[in-house]
């Protein structure tokens, strides 16, 4: 397993980097303290696990890194680890393609649950910052006109499994969950993000809550 700490404090990265070892037994740990060490790394390790990002990062800011790690083709699922928890950061990373927002105040135990949360397929939002994703507002397209999902076409099944996905669920679990496969699973994620003109269910969990699903 192969994790990159992106932040620009030594000692943030020294404690997430000793937090990590109980992760796995194996964790190969690679730092950067900017946005471009960041992705010079990911072009060397086109194997990366994961990616934890801070986003006050001298130069280019987190989110842009973000953005631009997912234009080179990085596919390691990306989690925010930040000082902030703003309304306006936590949707703009989940908008830009992360799976995860931690707050740097939250324990070593709580952010191993969330890792294992987005490494096992699902999303990991602070229970905190859940309320800030309700209301108008917050994602990029997709989300003026219609004023309920079966407006928007979306089948009960279909709308079931975009329930389980705002409550962060893997795609293993969602099968679990509605006794179906997997593969049926992504079938209906496929059409549900084609619905809500979206790219990622990160965007997808946003409109959710919109739409008054928890």
């Amino acid at each position: 397993m192969k994790v990159l700490v992106v932040d620009d404090h030594p000692l943030v990265r020294e404690g997430v980097r000793h937090a990590l070892a109980s992760l796995q037994g194996d964790v190969e740990v690679l730092e950067a303290g900017n946005s471009n060490q960041a992705l010079e790394l990911a072009e060397q390790h086109p194997d990366l696990t994961l990616v934890m990002l801070d986003l006050g990062l001298p130069g280019m800011p987190g989110l842009a890194a973000l953005e631009e790690l997912r234009v080179r083709g990085c596919a390691a699922p990306v989690v925010v680890l930040s000082g902030s928890c703003e309304r306006a950061d936590v949707i703009a990373a989940l908008n830009t393609g992360a799976m995860g927002f931690i707050p740097k105040l939250s324990s070593s135990d709580v952010m191993l649950q969330a890792l294992r949360l987005v490494l096992a397929g699902g999303i990991y939002i602070p229970p905190q910052a859940l309320g800030m994703l309700d209301g108008p507002g917050g994602v990029a397209a997709g989300t003026t006109g219609p004023k309920s999902l079966q407006q928007l076409g979306l089948s009960e099944r279909q709308q079931q499994v975009l329930a389980l996905i705002a409550q962060g669920k893997p795609n293993k679990v969602i099968a679990s969950d509605l006794n179906i496969a997997e593969p049926t699973v992504k079938a209906h994620i496929t059409e549900i993000l084609r619905a809500l003109q979206v790219t990622n269910r990160s965007q997808a969990m946003i409109v959710a809550r919109r739409f008054g699903v928890r």
